[in-house]
């Protein structure tokens, strides 16, 4: 019998690293459901416009910088070598948000002159029942469609020692993949007993890419998520059915070496549900998959084939 549970926004269930040596916060059965907030990226959270916003910090203390995460989540019959199943039910946004371009130096900025310039930051106002987000450039108003999602949805590595948020890796994290909304179903390898799974980093909407190197930050009022071990399903990296389709993802420094992890995936995804042989699940590749830059600002490249549904018959 599944069971659902709620956990608060709290310090206690904040944490800004990966590592197999955290203890869990919570223990469920595979089945369960899991309610959670999480704060904006950071660490802050305000319920309602014109209230004070609430300053939060991790349990754990890490020097360096990571993204605020709640977990880690113990799935009690997880066992390494096993894949986690996350299938996303609600994904509410706060009020508020906010994205900044400029002002600092890495590679994009570097490329597009911006490094030196004065930092811009958009603040975004959400409406989550009418699913629009407001903002002022200059004189300007604009309003953008929210798609919401979560940027980080990972379970713990298996090597030793305190890891960094910030990459993605073959075990999930940061993926910052805009498909992955409501009704999604994201699969994970295991590689420690457990799981040991965090999600955090919300995201009003983003564009594939997130260029400037964020998305709309935004506290999460309310996550509702399922995670369930799945024995009969054997992957070495991340993939997820969503309502755009399946998808394969691949993460590297070098772009294209991330291109063929994502391509990789999809291949044997294609032979798994078609029965074809590796060639011709490339030729069909070819025909229906479409190859997208998931991001490039998060230390290593990332980039998800997408197969959709229904396109092949």
């Amino acid at each position: 019998m599944s069971h659902l549970h709620t956990l608060k926004l709290e310090n206690q269930n904040l944490h800004a690293s990966f590592s197999s040596s955290y203890d869990p916060i919570l223990t469920v059965q595979s089945g369960d459901t899991i309610v959670v907030t999480t704060p904006d990226i950071a660490f802050g959270f305000a319920e309602e416009k014109g209230m004070e916003r609430v300053q939060f910090h991790s349990r754990e203390k890490e020097t360096a910088w990571g993204h605020p995460m709640i977990g880690p989540i113990k799935v009690e019959e997880a066992r390494q070598g096993m894949t986690l199943e996350i299938t996303l039910h609600d994904i509410e946004t706060g009020w508020y948000g906010w994205n900044c371009a400029g002002g600092k130096t890495n590679w994009q900025n570097e490329v597009l002159g911006i490094s030196k310039m004065d930092e811009v930051r958009l603040d975004w106002h959400l409406d989550a029942e009418r699913m629009i987000g407001t903002t002022n450039v200059g004189e300007q108003p604009i309003s953008v469609v929210l798609k919401p999602f979560m940027g980080l949805l990972g379970v713990a590595p298996s090597e030793p020692g305190i890891h960094s948020t910030i990459p993605p890796r073959r075990v999930g994290g940061n993926i910052d993949c805009k498909e992955l909304v409501s009704g999604s179903t994201l699969y994970l390898p295991i590689e420690v007993d457990g799981a040991l799974f965090s999600i955090g980093d919300g995201h009003a909407i983003q564009g594939d890419g997130e260029v400037s190197g964020q998305a709309i930050e935004c506290p999460m009022n309310a996550v509702t998520f399922t995670l369930k071990v799945r024995e009969d399903v054997l992957i070495k990296s991340p993939r997820a059915n969503t309502p755009s389709g399946w998808l394969t993802f691949g993460f590297h420094e070098d772009l294209n070496e991330a291109t063929a992890l994502a391509l990789q995936g999809m291949i044997e995804l294609i032979q798994e549900q078609y029965k074809v042989s590796k060639t011709e699940a490339t030729a069909l590749a070819s025909v229906v998959v479409d190859l997208r830059i998931t991001q490039v600002v998060n230390q290593v490249k990332g980039v998800h084939a997408l197969l959709p549904h229904g396109a092949i018959r």
